[in-house]
């Protein structure tokens, strides 16, 4: 009878040690899910945050720019050696879309010349306009100072073809503003950016629009 006492202390010591072994077991399974997590989704790593974080500032600024108007402000983030391209829709024609060097877009940003910057959907009449008025009633249709931002991927789906990722490299910035009920959601409208880095800083090469289409 002494030895029971005994017994169910060592059968007690087994059974702790065996879950021990067993929360380690899975705290190691655990830590591997992490590490293997952060390798095949490198968009959760804190390097991709902070450019995220880069960009989404870069982005702002631009927004902000040319709500205000202040195109001198918008040309610095032109890319100094690539200029930037301007395409109507997200069916992107780098032979037909009017593309400006740094020094053409600040020489036509202030001056009444007009370029045609492609048809419009629906009706194929050109849009003939200014480079400023371009600006104002086209790139910033709408106050895309208050829209959604997310990076390298697409909210605004249409019946376009969007072939934005196959015509350029470089972080593509989407500014969306999502439609309206009165219009059965197809209102929406988007501002893209295209980024590209040159001596360690991100400069525009393409801003492009995009919307619902017939």
């Amino acid at each position: 009878m002494k030895k029971l006492p005994y017994l169910f202390s060592l059968l007690s010591l087994l059974f702790c040690s065996k879950q021990e072994t067993a929360l380690t077991s899975d705290k190691s399974m655990e830590t591997s899910k992490i590490i293997k997590d952060s390798v095949t989704k490198p968009e959760a790593t804190k390097d991709t945050l902070d450019v995220v974080e880069h960009l989404k500032v870069i982005n702002d600024e631009v927004l902000q720019s040319l709500k205000m108007k202040d195109y001198e402000k918008f040309s610095t983030f032109i890319h100094p050696e690539k200029g930037v391209t301007f395409s109507m829709y997200s069916y992107v024609n780098t032979k037909k879309d009017k593309h400006f060097s740094l020094e053409d877009f600040r020489k036509y940003s202030s001056s009444p010349i007009k370029f045609t910057w492609g048809e419009k959907d629906g009706t194929g009449d050109p849009l003939i306009l200014s480079l400023k008025d371009y600006l104002e009633q086209w790139v910033f249709k709408k106050d895309f100072t208050q829209s959604q931002f997310s990076l390298n991927s697409y909210q605004g789906q249409g019946n376009t073809i969007n072939n934005i990722r196959k015509t350029y490299e470089g972080s593509l910035v989407e500014n969306y503003i999502p439609g309206t009920e009165e219009y059965g959601l197809m209102d929406w409208n988007s501002l893209f950016f295209v980024f590209s880095e040159y001596e360690g800083q991100y400069y525009l090469v393409a801003v492009i629009n995009n919307s619902w289409t017939t």
